[in-house]
């Protein structure tokens, strides 16, 4: 699948993947502030943004879209960071072709389902997501009306947010997804499940630094977790980010830049 894409800078190439519900503007701005040491590319992933839509949506088709991309633009090698589901994509991609990356940090998000968390998040996104089939799209003539049928079922004020982002002006003041949310609803339960890294514990991937980043107030990514993702990359460094939740880089976002500098610079 051919990803639509924004491109920044100058230096060596850096991918970003957002996560669920999300695309390529949520990092502009981080990914315009990186510009200065990396060439950042900011990937819209299948189903969301500016990217083609498909039926299909699990994470070995997303790790083949980013080596899609990265062939058509003919990049060898890179430094590769991912926010939740993009988290996922990334450890996936680095599983598969770690021969290609100089560096990989994983935003919060485990590769592995957490049986603690699980029932919720899932309710969670089945809610988000049956809200926004719900809406009669065509009936919206401006983002408070869509706004205002969100906050009926999505009590949280920043995923609505996230969602409204998702909202596309058409001509005669009409709206339409950019997203696809059918698609999204219909795979779900592929969106939550874990990376497959069964060859990955017989050979542990090494070469290139990792880190992961943990929101100190979100529970996507546990201690446990941290034990047996170090047995797939030994060398894994896990930082906590103080008075953050899953959205690190909308909370903390000189801390998430410092950090993916330090894949770079090493300090």
């Amino acid at each position: 699948m051919k990803l639509f894409y924004r491109k920044f800078g100058d230096g060596p190439p850096l991918i970003i993947l957002h996560g669920l519900y999300g695309s390529s503007d949520n990092w502009v701005t981080i990914g315009k502030q990186l510009g200065s040491y990396f060439t950042v590319i900011l990937p819209d992933q299948r189903n969301h943004g500016q990217s083609p839509h498909s039926a299909v949506h699990d994470y070995d088709s997303m790790r083949d879209d980013l080596f899609e991309l990265i062939t058509d633009l003919k990049v060898k090698k890179f430094f590769l960071a991912g926010h939740s589901m993009g988290g996922k994509t990334a450890i996936a991609f680095a599983v598969k072709w770690p021969e290609m990356l100089n560096g990989l940090i994983v935003i919060d998000v485990s590769p592995f389902t957490n049986e603690r968390t699980q029932v919720n998040v899932y309710n969670n996104h089945n809610t988000i997501l049956g809200t926004i089939l719900s809406i009669d799209i065509s009936s919206i003539r401006s983002r408070g009306q869509a706004e205002f049928l969100l906050a009926d079922r999505i009590s949280s004020e920043k995923e609505r947010a996230l969602i409204l982002k998702n909202l596309r002006r058409e001509t005669g003041d009409r709206f339409s997804w950019k997203l696809n949310p059918e698609s999204l609803y219909n795979n779900i339960e592929k969106i939550m499940e874990g990376i497959d890294l069964r060859d990955a514990f017989i050979h542990p991937v090494t070469g290139f630094p990792v880190i992961f980043l943990k929101g100190r107030n979100s529970d996507y990514l546990s201690l446990s977790d941290m034990m047996e993702i170090s047995k797939v990359f030994p060398t894994a460094e896990l930082i906590e980010i103080k008075d953050s939740g899953h959205w690190i880089h909308a909370d903390k976002p000189e801390e998430v830049i410092m950090h993916i500098r330090k894949l770079l610079t090493g300090n």
